[in-house]
């Protein structure tokens, strides 16, 4: 679209331009032909180094903006990005790409649909009712069972095991409200990267990003019934228990493990190597490496332990 057309869409005034806008991304992450936005001033040092060609912001940041930067100026700038998203997002389908692709060795059902775009690597099987979507792209040696859904644009390396019912690369949930009450879409325009080695369980989901990706790294194992919110990272060699949550932007480090029913709060930062038991809620930032958590709010496990049994012996008084 061009910049003026997303400006008269949104109600703003600016000075006539030509520039072409391909996508919308993240301040830290838009290019020079891509628009991004600004709803909270804790990002103000990020507006400062944007390379975006213009960001949807309100009166009081603009003067933050680096120069060259075009201001589309709004009222809600939250409400107004999630407006513009849906003009950029992909289509469900694409109908005039080549026809899918199948590796030397591959076994797919014939039950399986594989869209119009898709990839599929060498000795890879994928078993009956399987939906790949456009331009997904499969590495060698995967096995993908029955039930499962891969939305379009989703890249899923070498090696990986994805169990029955899985959905990979479905909306996240993310909308905008505003002061009635109301809720507007936020178009999902990301996708889901899982890295090689990886295990997927049975019905477990793992949304795309809104801008960017969703990306599960090497060698995790994730149990049934596990929510990925969108952009989270999942860190190499992670473990996650049935019925864990990760809520959106979340990032877990190499090697933690988490216990069935755990959650984490979104866009939090969890260092590598530490152990999340069962039902622990992570509310805050973990900093430390090597640490065993517990409860909810979380803190240290010998510390919930003595709480538990204090509570314990309360009770029996």
């Amino acid at each position: 679209m061009q910049l003026q057309e997303i400006a008269s869409l949104l109600g703003c005034e600016i000075t006539s331009s030509n520039t072409q806008i391909t996508g919308m991304n993240t301040l830290k992450d838009a290019s020079a032909s891509e628009i991004s936005f600004i709803a909270n001033s804790k990002y103000i040092k990020e507006i400062q180094t944007t390379k975006a060609a213009a960001v949807i912001i309100n009166a009081a940041l603009v003067e933050h903006l680096p120069q060259g930067c075009v201001a589309l100026v709004v009222e809600h700038p939250y409400w107004s990005m999630a407006e513009l998203s849906k003009y950029f997002a992909p289509s469900i389908e694409e109908l005039n790409a080549a026809p899918a692709i199948i590796g030397e060795g591959s076994n797919i059902s014939p039950k399986v649909e594989l869209a119009k775009g898709s990839v599929i690597g060498k000795n890879c099987t994928i078993l009956a009712h399987v939906y790949v979507g456009a331009n997904t792209r499969i590495g060698d040696n995967t096995i993908i069972y029955p039930n499962v859904t891969i939305y379009r644009d989703s890249v899923i390396g070498n090696d990986c095991r994805i169990h029955a019912g899985a959905v990979i690369g479905g909306d996240g949930f993310g909308f905008a409200s505003n002061k009635r009450g109301e809720h507007k879409k936020i178009y999902q325009n990301g996708n889901v990267v899982i890295e090689d080695d990886v295990e997927i369980g049975n019905n477990t989901t793992i949304d795309r990003a809104v801008f960017g990706s969703t990306i599960i790294k090497k060698g995790a194992r994730l149990d049934n019934l596990i929510q990925v919110g969108h952009n989270c990272e999942i860190g190499e060699y992670a473990v996650a228990a049935a019925q864990s949550g990760f809520a959106g932007s979340s990032i877990i480090g190499r090697s933690n493990v988490f216990g069935a029913q755990s959650g984490v709060s979104g866009h939090l930062k969890i260092a590598p190597f530490n152990t999340f038991a069962a039902r622990t809620g992570v509310t805050k930032n973990v900093e430390v490496s090597g640490k065993t958590f517990a409860g909810f709010p979380f803190m240290d496990h010998k510390l919930w332990l003595k709480i538990q049994a204090k509570l314990a012996r309360l009770v029996k008084q």
